[in-house]
């Protein structure tokens, strides 16, 4: 884990010689969700579990991690919220600057690499998805289900395919094992996003997002109800109720929430992936014991909360 922070501090260093924009860029990179290299994991037991054995591969896993923070840090710029983050603690020029940095040291890392031109074709197709639903969601154009699935597969799927990819780029394996990854990898997307949206459902600050209007797997459960109670809140996305006058019922639709049953819903919805994700799973061709280091990785965390489910 120490190689990769090394490769990512230094990826920087080769090309920005700016002081204080090398400051803004350490920190963004230590922030704490980039500092613990979750993804860059995901890369190396890819690697791992399918036979790899590449003198690149932390160096690969470095480059998962800065692409991941690159697009967490658009994300938040679009959305200005996450006060916290480094990022969001300096003025947008700033930040903006330490994404477009974070761009070139990756560009420039697969020109040392030597990254061959399918790796390159392939790498910005995996982005350019995961910018599509990026950008379904910033215009909120979801608004049944089925869209919602999809936006999130390509949102949040695609940074678990590229996580993926740069693990098993060099390695033997079959056009079926990589189409296995890429069905894996959407259903953990979507479970990490569904888990998301409901943290952001039951809470009332800058990140709420049915104060913003958005409408998330949840939500959509809650405003398809038809029962004259729920109507604040349908009033309030048809425009007829202003969000003052919404925040004022806090309390109300907090209990509406608990009582609609969406928060049940999103769990039911999250059981089906993780199925779906173990079935495909046990089928994969891949080495142990980075096989089950893999599982354990990407939704290890929701195989308990499933049982559950299944019991209740």
């Amino acid at each position: 884990m120490q190689d990769i922070q090394q490769h990512m501090v230094r990826m920087m260093d080769d090309y920005m010689f700016d002081e204080d924009l090398k400051t803004l860029l350490r920190s963004c990179m230590s922030d704490k969700e980039t500092a613990s290299l979750s993804w860059s994991k995901v890369t190396l037991s890819t690697h791992a579990m399918l036979g790899g054995s590449s003198s690149d591969i932390h160096r690969r896993a470095a480059l998962t991690e800065l692409i991941v923070l690159i697009l967490d840090m658009v994300d938040d710029l679009q959305d200005q919220d996450n006060e916290t983050k480094p990022w969001m603690r300096v003025d947008t020029a700033s930040a903006l600057n330490a994404v477009l940095a974070l761009l070139m040291g990756v560009v420039g890392e697969l020109g040392k690499m030597n990254a061959s031109g399918t790796m390159l074709v392939e790498i910005s197709k995996i982005i350019a998805r995961s910018i599509n639903g990026q950008h379904k969601d910033v215009i909120n154009a979801v608004s049944t289900v089925d869209e919602y699935l999809w936006m999130t597969q390509e949102k949040s799927g695609s940074l678990f395919r590229l996580a993926c990819f740069l693990g098993y780029a060099d390695t033997a394996c079959t056009e079926g094992t990589i189409e296995q990854l890429h069905q894996i990898a959407d259903c953990v997307g979507l479970l990490h996003q569904i888990q998301n949206d409901v943290r952001d459902l039951v809470r009332y600050d800058e990140k709420s997002d049915l104060m913003a209007k958005k409408r998330t797997l949840p939500i959509l459960y809650l405003l398809s109800i038809e029962d004259e109670e729920f109507s604040p809140v349908k009033a309030y996305y048809r425009g007829e109720i202003t969000a003052e006058h919404l925040a004022a019922k806090e309390d109300v639709v907090k209990q509406l929430i608990q009582d609609s049953g969406c928060l049940e819903y999103a769990r039911i919805v999250q059981s089906v992936c993780t199925q779906k994700a173990e079935e495909i799973w046990a089928e994969l061709p891949a080495l142990s014991p980075w096989k089950e280091e893999f599982r354990t990785l990407t939704w290890g965390d929701f195989i308990h909360d499933v049982a559950e489910v299944e019991q209740a």
